[in-house]
């Protein structure tokens, strides 16, 4: 059992939690829910004991071993399957007191350590790994590819990958779909379901939680509420709670005022003063039931083009990748006013580079994408908070786009999306991730699409964010076209399913429900037919992808080289502008020429950083 009591946690002389509660029994599955930044990843930090509480108890059993999913990795020449054993520190330790043992011909420890590697099915453990990989969407030949050679995303899938090779007696989980496609949530879903430990998960998938927990405990003023169920039955059980306490709040408010009637009036009279003293320390003592506050719901819209045209995008024939790389080819596609659809298929099925060649950022391969002259397209891509300027104010982002606006009305607008006062006036550099997607959907809506083309905008958002986007995209009357590993926004705002699936583009016919099916009578083939894994051969082809990809990597070492001398330049020029004799008229010719070189030297690394990210996209495992 883990229990949590009377915790008191600060973070920057920000109270997280006061006094807070919770228990947790073996075998129960919890997940962690409540707004950015009311302290989850610190709950888990406390628990891992890499954070010092300000007061209350951590209490679990000592033999409980405790998995947890890392978020950064260091063994970047490490075989992929290789470092997820390496989690498994009891095989690793044993297999080093084994070569010990076998360099020293202790045969009666030697035997020992084979029965403590057979206790712990050390013998499979390299299959056991490939499987879970797989799971998660690893190729065959991907399982001996070093682990720098992964991108950001496909790395914290191996570390997700470590925890549930050797998940312990409690799992901790944070945020771990946030880098999975649809097909392998399905598969970790019931990788969960099958799991005995306990586990805590911090997630903002409610279809996710639905399918995994047992128990939800909500973090909201600095306290822990438990409630037992999914997160449907939380909303349920919740709103009953709130109705409960409002109730006892007003109840109490009508005998506090009661009260101080009866003491107003009889406490300067000799005969009633007794009573009246009574009162007032009744008062003194009583617990007060807070009010319950009304939920600052998050609402914004997206406003209309005001002129449309059908069809808005036709696409004959085409064939779509990069440097001639085909990724998806034969889309025959027509894109009419009113549609709305949702995007399937596995991460590096494509479905990033149809929607970038649909907007007209990368050029198609061959074929024809033809549009209509009133096309105006809102287009939210999958990395668009770090395309942000993070030393730019949102007004100032706005204004970018639309010099003319008076700032006035960028404010308003901002205002819709929470962006309000010095807020809107400061630059976004300590911008939370979710504000951050707050500004990045704003630009979007400030166009006034007639098409939506959203890849991944539910990253870095909370579970009332997306219920809001969900709302703001399905009242939207124009077209959409949606990739998501969300289910609930899926499900909520689209109407047709297509699917990118060997290199191909095709309607799916069915519901989100049918496809889990499919994808799972898929994988069970799959599986069934897998034959044992040549790993010489897996290497031969890490080697050839490795090759593959070196033009690309070798341009990416040269950008970063470039970026990192300019860089400098620039934080020297910065230094110098600062120092207030700079000022001077003497050196007003000096600084004109500084200010100068800093502006041309912003405007580089802006290029060099947008190469970046379109050479970074050009690798096969983005």
């Amino acid at each position: 059992m883990l229990q949590i009591t009377q915790l008191d946690l600060q973070r920057s002389g920000k109270p997280l939690f006061e006094k807070a509660q919770l228990t947790l029994h073996a075998g129960q599955r919890f997940a962690l829910i409540g707004n950015n930044g009311t302290g989850k990843s610190s709950l888990f930090q406390v628990i891992l004991k890499q954070l010092d509480i300000d007061g209350g108890e951590v209490l679990m059993p000592e033999r409980w071993k405790i998995a947890h999913m890392a978020q950064d990795i260091h063994s970047l020449k490490r075989p992929a399957v290789d470092y997820v054993i390496d989690g498994f520190l009891e095989l690793r330790d044993l297999e080093q007191a084994l070569k010990t043992a076998e360099a020293q011909n202790a045969h009666e420890q030697i035997v020992k350590l084979h029965t403590q590697l057979d206790a712990i099915n050390a013998y499979t453990i390299g299959h056991r790994a490939e499987s879970i990989l797989q799971g998660l969407g690893f190729k065959a030949a991907d399982n001996h590819r070093p682990v720098g050679d992964f991108s950001g995303g496909w790395r914290i899938r191996l570390n997700l990958a470590r925890a549930l090779l050797n998940p312990g007696d409690l799992l901790l989980l944070d945020e771990p779909t946030n880098h999975l496609d649809v097909e392998a949530i399905f598969w970790l879903e019931q990788w969960i379901k099958q799991y005995t430990g306990s586990l805590i998960l911090i997630s903002h998938d409610r279809d996710f939680i639905d399918q995994t927990a047992s128990h939800i405990a909500h973090i909201e003023s600095h306290q822990i509420h438990t409630y037992k169920g999914s997160y449907s039955d939380f909303e349920r059980q919740r709103a009953e709670r709130l109705n409960q306490q409002q109730a006892q709040h007003e109840k109490q408010q009508a005998q506090i005022k009661h009260m101080q009637s009866y003491i107003d009036r009889f406490k300067a009279k000799a005969t009633k003063a007794k009573q009246a003293q009574s009162r007032i320390k009744a008062l003194e003592r009583m617990q007060l039931v807070a009010a319950v506050k009304s939920p600052s719901d998050y609402h914004f819209e997206i406003p209309l083009a005001e002129k449309t045209g059908s069809p808005l995008i036709k696409c004959e024939n085409l064939r779509v990748g990069y440097d001639d790389k085909t990724i998806v080819d034969g889309i025959n596609f027509t894109l009419e006013p009113g549609m709305r659809i949702g995007l399937l298929g596995e991460n590096g099925a494509g479905k990033s580079t149809l929607l970038k060649s649909l907007v007209g950022e990368i050029p198609i391969l061959s074929g024809d994408r033809l549009t209509h002259k009133y096309l105006s397209i809102g287009y939210f891509a999958q990395h668009q908070i770090e395309a942000l300027d993070y030393d730019a104010s949102p007004v100032l982002h706005i204004q970018r786009v639309a010099p003319k606006a008076s700032e006035q009305s960028i404010r308003d607008f901002l205002g819709r999306f929470l962006i309000k006062g010095d807020m809107a006036s400061n630059t976004i550099r300590h911008f939370s991730g979710g504000e951050k997607a707050r500004l990045a959907l704003a630009i979007v809506a400030w166009h006034k699409p007639n098409l939506l083309i959203l890849d991944e905008p539910t990253n870095h958002l909370d579970i009332k964010m997306r219920e809001a986007l969900a709302e703001a995209i399905s009242t939207f009357e124009g077209a959409v076209v949606l990739v998501s590993h969300d289910r609930y926004l899926l499900r909520h705002c689209v109407d047709e399913l297509y699917r990118i699936h060997d290199g191909k583009l095709y309607e799916f016919n069915g519901d989100l429900s049918d496809y889990q099916k499919a994808v799972s009578k898929e994988q069970a083939t799959e599986k069934a037919s897998d034959k044992p894994v040549d790993k010489k051969q897996a290497r031969i082809d890490a080697a050839k992808a490795r090759q593959a990809t070196a033009p690309i990597r070798k341009r990416i070492k040269k950008i970063e080289a470039d970026l990192d001398k300019h860089q400098a330049r620039l934080d020297t020029i910065l230094e110098q502008i600062s120092q207030p004799d700079m000022y001077e008229e003497s050196n007003k010719d000096q600084l004109k020429a500084l200010l100068s070189e800093e502006a041309d030297l912003k405007a580089l690394i802006e290029s060099l950083e947008e190469q970046w990210m379109e050479e970074q996209e050009k690798l096969p495992e983005d």
